[in-house]
């Protein structure tokens, strides 16, 4: 970690190269068949940055992150990324503040009940609650012409514990720097959308490129979001809109004025994803592949070096274990990923490149980030689910030494409601998330439908540093795993993980959790189409009743919503018929493999059925992919259109209820149940190959 941190790593700098290929000499002197793969991808970077208040009185924006004597990498000022925004477009915007909370599309119900337009204004939305490139896009769509963004000290500043130096929370001059692309559209490279960006792929031009920002957007620290905020007047926000600054928070507009420019280089940069190999001796043919990121977006110790260096070590023990005699059965590929943080564009644009090998070939890939202390934080594909609590009661965990299996079994039960803690006890295996988007298992298990897991430790050690030049070595060693205890847990539980997959004779991969899981999803669905009915019945008899026109209070909101029409009746048997035939096939594939472990069948008609097990995700794709963003072909896992890295389950259906598109929703339903029954019919076939094992 101190090595690799030790000074600025972005995409395209001197050093972003120097550790990728002092990652490629780690793993050759492990003992592992080494290469770095090129790409070249469209990272912009600002050339201008200017945020001026210019009414009703002036005030220039710092917009630079103040030096901390203590922290002896915060001063390399010469390789550090500005505080930016990476794939906003370039402006030149004069314009009325807006307050926007945080910028959710609901916020901006409650701006339009307050009578408040963002149209021809700069909003202002606090970091947090969505993903940031949520917040420019939703304001583009209500005719704002910029964005900022700021870091909001109630959420991760001094309202949440002292601030770095003396703690681990952010300073009044820290910022948050952050991709703001339409990743929810597509990740990776904007102008090679869909095929690998090498050097002679066709590339769209800039003004061509989809997931470019509508408008120039920026983020801020809570020092120069302050004057911004205290120049707004109009109604006071209601409570949950209220920060942690000493000033009254108004929605605006009035008097304040704000002038932001910005413009950028918009040039090709070089990737290095550093790519190493160990050949399995009996399905070499079979990939088990295991990633994480090596940029930054400043010096990165935390973000991404502390889950990057854990992954170096099991890659270290695993070729110790080689040079001793040991060979996995499958070829195992470790992947250290340039790119992750403007949008996953060393993952998306490797995935694309081998896609036709990756779905062939793939079995399986296991993702990292960051890792801190605390609790094994597990999402993924929930045929993986029984596998990954079976790891987990097998790692010991550094504080408590209990399993870190128990320990966050004990978690979940003290966080269940009182009504449900008899069925956290008595379910077999803790849950795991879906996934959404954020990381580089993106492209492997919502584009080409590889089995995926993301895996790490945290929940003990908050800080509000994230992208900021204060995430190095000194402030890790000092607020959070200062011991690398849970580097070494994390060491330990990958490692695990990727040694079981690789040496199993049937991949231990498990349907009945996933069935079960799909029954949570048919009832959320059910339980969003009768509160949506509920809620908008509800709503449209208040402005029957003329509630909203007898308020006058201007502290309360004084436009009335419009009429919506209560959703029609929604008719999900489809799905939860079709979740069922999955559950008599999922009962039948796992008697027929827990008889087949007891026979010594022949290396061939493993690998046949090894492959057909892997490629039981892909059942789960669309070809035509989702509406509006057909890069994204998995129907039951899916980043929100709205949420960025929030996911949304079966999300066609989802979000065509939550976003009134009703007449949509059969054929969405319809595309959900044929993906489960093509599942159930792909098990089938894996049973029969099963029992019929000599």
């Amino acid at each position: 970690m101190e090595r690799m941190s030790a000074r600025p790593h972005h995409v395209g700098s001197p050093y972003d190269k120097d550790n990728a290929e002092w990652l490629l000499a780690r793993f050759r002197e492990f003992g592992w068949d080494a290469e770095i793969e090129v790409f070249s991808v469209l990272f912009p970077t600002p050339t201008e940055r200017v945020l001026e208040l210019v009414a009703p009185t002036r005030f220039t924006a710092r917009l630079e992150e103040a030096v901390v004597s203590v922290d002896p990498t915060s001063n390399q000022k010469n390789e550090q990324l500005p505080t930016y925004n990476a794939y906003s477009i370039d402006g030149d915007v004069t314009g009325p503040l807006v307050y926007v909370n945080y910028g959710r599309p609901q916020d901006y119900d409650v701006l339009e009940r307050y009578g408040v337009s963002v149209k021809d204004a700069i909003v202002i939305a606090r970091y947090g609650e969505s993903w940031r490139g949520i917040k420019p896009k939703v304001a583009a769509e209500h005719g704002a012409i910029g964005c900022l963004i700021y870091s909001d000290p109630r959420d991760d500043g001094f309202g949440a514990g002292e601030v770095f130096p003396n703690g681990p929370m952010r300073p009044s001059d820290g910022a948050q720097r952050g991709s703001v692309m339409d990743m929810p559209v597509y990740p990776g490279d904007p102008l090679t959308p869909g095929v690998g960006a090498t050097a002679d792929a066709r590339r769209l031009a800039v003004k061509d490129a989809t997931t470019l920002t509508r408008i120039p957007v920026m983020p801020i620290s809570y020092a120069d979001a302050q004057p911004l905020l205290a120049s707004l007047t109009g109604a006071v926000v209601p409570a949950d809109w209220r920060g942690g600054l000493p000033i009254a928070y108004h929605f605006g507009p009035g008097a304040g004025q704000a002038h932001l420019k910005l413009a950028f280089s918009w040039d090709q940069k070089p990737l290095y994803d550093v790519i190493a190999r160990l050949r399995g001796s009996t399905f070499p043919d079979q990939w088990v592949l295991r990633g994480n990121h090596h940029d930054a977006w400043v010096n990165g110790a935390e973000d991404p070096v502390s889950g990057m260096a854990a992954v170096l070590e099991e890659a270290r023990a695993l070729g110790e274990l080689h040079k001793q005699g040991w060979s996995p059965k499958r070829t195992i590929i470790y992947c250290a990923w340039d790119g992750e943080e403007p949008a996953l564009l060393g993952s998306t644009e490797w995935a694309e490149t081998h896609a036709g090998e990756l779905q062939q070939h793939a079995v399986a890939y296991v993702n990292s980030d960051s890792n801190g202390r605390g609790f094994l934080e597990a999402e993924g594909s929930h045929t993986l689910e029984r596998f990954i609590n079976d790891v987990a009661r097998d790692i010991e965990d550094p504080e408590t030494h209990l399993s870190v299996w128990k320990r966050k079994q004990a978690r979940a039960i003290d966080q269940a409601k009182a009504e449900d803690k008899d069925k956290v006890r008595s379910r077999a295996d803790w849950r795991i998330g879906a996934l959404g988007s954020g990381s580089d298992y993106t492209p492997f298990l919502q584009h080409l439908g590889v089995p995926s897991l993301n895996i790490g430790y945290g929940g003990e050690d908050s800080s509000g540093i994230y992208h900021s030049i204060y995430d190095d070595f000194y402030f890790y060693t000092h607020f959070l795993d200062t011991d690398f205890a849970y580097g070494r847990a994390l060491a330990q539980t990958g490692g695990t993980v990727v040694i079981r997959l690789a040496d199993a004779d049937i991949l231990p991969f498990q349907y009945a959790n996933l069935v079960d899981t799909l029954r949570t999803y048919d009832e959320e669905l059910q339980v969003l189409v009768k509160k949506k009915r509920e809620e908008i019945a509800e709503r449209n008899r208040e402005i029957a009743d003329g509630v909203f026109a007898a308020i006058n209070d201007p502290r309360r909101p004084r436009v009335a919503p419009k009429v919506e029409p209560v959703p029609p009746a929604i008719e999900l048997t489809p799905i939860a018929r079709a979740i069922e035939t999955l559950a008599r096939r999922a009962v039948a594939l796992d008697e027929a493999r827990a008889a087949a472990a007891k026979k010594s069948a022949s290396t061939a008609a493993l690998a046949a059925i090894d492959v057909k097990i892997a490629q039981s995700e892909q059942q789960l794709l669309d070809a035509a992919g989702l509406v509006h963003r057909e890069w994204f072909k998995h129907l039951l896992y899916a980043p929100g259109f709205y949420t960025g890295y929030g996911v949304k389950t079966m999300p066609g259906v989802r979000e065509a209820i939550e976003q009134a598109q009703y007449q949509s929703l059969p054929a969405e339903i319809a595309r959900v149940a044929k993906a489960l029954e093509r599942e159930a019919a792909w098990l089938d076939v894996i049973t029969k190959d099963l029992r019929g094992l000599k």
